[in-house]
Formats: C-alpha cells, structure tokens, sequence
C-alpha cells in the first residue's frame, strides 16, 4: 500500500506524462514510476537456464539481417568472415537494400532475398534456411522481432540496448530459456582494443579485486537529434523519458571486467539528472519558424544522468550519460583495483601498485605483453575492414567463431536484460527523488555458480 506521500509524488509524475502524452508524437511512454520501487516481481522460470548455453556447432551461419541502416555495416562486415552465408535482407528503405546488395556483390557474395514491407520481417524469420538474425533496427523493434526469431528457432543478436523496459527484460529472457537459444545484444565497445587488454589485465590479476569501475557515453549528438539520424527514436524517447536511456556502451566492457552475472550480480542503483538545458538552448539558436522551439523546453531527458550501482559482493559502478552538452567524446572506462587502475579517456592510462601512470613507453610494452589473445589474432584486420575502429568487426567475427564452433557466446541474455534494464531502473530514481532501485537477478540465482569465460588463447585453439 502506497502512503498519502508516495501517493501524491506518483499522482504528479504521472500528470506530468499525461500532459506531454498530448502532443503529437510517433513514440509513446514505456516507463512510469511503479508504486513498490524496490522490488519487481521475478516471473516463473519456463524453460532452464541458459549461462554457458552450448548449442549444436553450425559450420556455415546462414543470417538474415533486418535494418539497414546500422545493419550495413554488419552486411559489409559478415561479407568478410568464413563460414557465414548472407541468406535474406529487410528494411522498408529499398535504397539501403540495395547498397547491401551491392556490398554483397561487391565482396563476391550471392545476391540475398530481399524483404521491404513493414511486417516482412516475420516472413524473414519463418524461412527455415536461416541460423541467425541479426536485428539492427531501432529499439522498439528490438523485442518483438527477438521474439519472433527465437519463436522460430533463430538465435537472435540485438543492437543496444537490447530492451527499454524491464518487462521487455524478462521476456527475452524467458525466451531464450524456453527455447535454449543464443539471445546476445551486441554490444560492441565489450570488444575495443584496450578494453579488451583490461579485461585480459583483470582476469590475469594485474589489478587486484576489482573494486569499482566506471563507464560513460557522453557524445554530443544535438543537431542529429534534430535534424539528423536520430530524430525519429533519440529525440522522440527525449520528450517523455529521463534517466539513461543508452548505458551499454559504458556498462558493458566494466560488466564483464567485474563478473557480473558470473560470481556477482548489480543490485541496486540510485540515479540523479540534470534537469533539460541543451536539447531548448541547440533549438533556439539553430532552428527557426519551428513548432520544436517550443516543445524543446518541455523535453525530459536530462542533460547529465549519473547512476551509481551496488554489487552482490559490495563493489560499485558509476554510469553516464549525455548526449546534449558539447563535451569530447567519452566512454570514460575506468577499473580500479586493489593493485592498480586503468583509464582510457581522455587517453590510456594505467598505474600498477603505484601513485603515479606509467610512462609513455612503459605502457606501450604493458599493453603488449597483456594485449588479448582476441584482438591480438583478428585485430590487424579488423582494423582494415572497420567499424568504430575494428571493434564491430571483432564482435562479429567471434560471435561466428563461437557459433561454428558451438561455444557459449561471450554475453548471455542475462546481460542483454541487466545492461539494458538500466534504462527503465534509473528513470525510476530520477522520477522518486534518487531513491534506491533493486535490479532484478535476471538469472534467478545461477550467477553465484557461474565463473567468467575464460580468456582464450587463440592462436593455441585454432593452430593447437
């Protein structure tokens, strides 16, 4: 039962999304502050789990890959890695289907069938020629369509953040336990290159326990939201939604470092904002005649979210996000042990046992000596074919291997569900004063058993 108190706080938030609910939108509100904050229900387990899901080996991946406009990067990449087949494409634009379809050419691949209705997408799932799809879409289509795929026996990849709810959360979970399927968001920066030497750092012990961490994505991207790329999702969740509606990119790579969901879990966070101050300043200075002028000052994304997360085992992490203000861009990327530190932005950093960095050419050879047995193998290509600097290509190249080769994949659903169930938990805080909101164990308890992946040595597993 709700106080008098907690009563009126709800009542007001909620007239206040009603009252911005009136203005003519193509999104509309996912989130709205729950009477009980503390604790979500945990749904009935219908399958098993799925941490360390192995699955029969698939020598040749056959994808179907759905939204084409961050998809193309995937097409150009997938063009490029043995043992995958290109089997259909989908997107409503059919320009974009067909500069895939030239890429495809272009790198030797036959031509895919091609799907450009609105609902084409499910057809493409249907089709029994397919192992994997590839969901590239913006994010409200990212569920339904995982659904779908796995409802059809599809491992399913997921751009970020994977869901926008923690209902959505569960469900793919849900899913991928009924069905025992590979359900990873592909979270790309998990597979930069000095990220991955941290991780390599911190499983080789180099830095002690692992005792907080810090991650970001603070990217100035105003004008796109206006006028740009990002108009019809980014600028549309701005109008109703607060908190960090994109913590992946910093939370992901610190997650793996720190084990969670494999020996340690998040479980609770308290998340503040700024209130909205550069999406109404960007659109008077830069817009004219414009409707938006007016409703930018109504907009209620903060500027700045910051969001501090507890573990199970007593370690904290701190997540950013701002999109608006004119800053460098930053992921942040700090692990703090109880030996050393490293930090990536503004540059590469690392202190081991000591109060000062290590010295220009120190590093250089630190880095050598602890670069990952991933990035160390494919990196120099992955480089040449690109993506955020090589990484997107790293991600799906070893998303394949591990596919080929029937390995668990390096994120499980449960780290798709707890990364993105962020977006709806620190809305919660923001909109209750920063009060403290529980994050669910989306593996039900399995993450006190569960160690972390190895790090692979790959030259040993692919030269013996």
């Amino acid at each position: 039962m709700m106080n008098r108190r907690n009563f009126l706080k709800a009542s007001l938030a909620g007239g206040a999304v009603t009252a911005l609910n009136q203005i003519p939108v193509q999104a509309t509100p996912t989130t709205s502050p729950a009477p009980d904050l503390m604790t979500d229900a945990v749904p009935e387990r219908k399958g098993k789990s799925v941490l360390g899901l192995r699955c029969q080996p698939i020598p040749t991946v056959r994808l179907g890959i759905v939204g084409l406009g961050r998809g193309a990067g995937a097409v150009e990449r997938m063009s490029h890695i043995e043992g995958t087949e290109i089997v259909a494409l989908c997107d409503l634009n059919k320009d974009r289907i067909e500069n895939c379809r030239q890429i495809l050419k272009k790198n030797g691949r036959k031509d895919p069938a091609i799907y450009t209705g609105e609902e084409d997408w499910k057809k493409m799932c249907e089709r029994d020629d397919i192992d994997l799809i590839y969901n590239a879409t913006p994010w409200t289509l990212h569920v339904p369509i995982a659904l779908y795929a796995m409802d059809h026996g599809k491992h399913v990849v997921i751009e970020v953040p994977a869901a926008l709810t923690v209902k959505d959360c569960w469900a793919l979970v849900d899913k991928a336990e009924e069905k025992q399927l590979h359900c990873m968001m592909l979270e790309n920066c998990c597979y930069d290159f000095f990220e991955l030497a941290t991780l390599n750092m911190a499983r080789q012990g180099e830095l002690g326990e692992i005792i907080h961490t810090e991650g970001a994505y603070i990217h100035t991207l105003t004008g796109e939201k206006y006028n740009g790329y990002y108009k019809h999702w980014r600028l549309e969740y701005s109008k109703y939604h607060t908190g960090n509606p994109y913590p992946t990119h910093g939370l992901g790579p610190i997650a793996q470092i720190m084990g969670i969901n494999q020996g340690d879990r998040m479980e609770y966070l308290t998340s503040m904002s700024t209130n909205q101050y550069g999406l109404a300043l960007w659109a008077k200075e830069n817009l004219k005649d414009d409707e938006r002028i007016t409703l930018s000052e109504r907009y209620m994304l903060g500027d700045m979210n910051t969001t501090l997360i507890h573990t199970a085992n007593g370690k904290t992490i701190l997540i950013q996000h701002d999109t608006t203000t004119p800053q460098p861009y930053s992921r942040i990327h700090l692990v703090q042990g109880t030996k050393g530190v490293a930090v990536k932005y503004p540059e590469e950093k690392i202190a081991i046992q000591s109060h000062e960095f290590m010295t220009e050419e120190q590093q250089k050879e630190y880095l050598k000596k602890f670069e990952h047995p991933l990035s160390k193998y494919i990196g120099e290509k992955a480089k040449k074919i690109g993506g955020h600097g090589g990484m997107d290509f790293i991600m799906d190249w070893r998303l394949i291997y591990c596919l080929r080769n029937g390995y668990p994949l390096d994120q499980s659903v449960y780290d798709a569900a707890a990364w993105s169930s962020i977006v709806e938990l620190s809305e919660r805080s923001v909109l209750n004063k920063s009060r403290s909101v529980a994050i669910p164990d989306f593996t039900r308890g399995a993450w006190k058993d569960y160690q972390p992946w190895p790090v692979i040595d790959m030259e040993k597993v692919l030269h013996g």
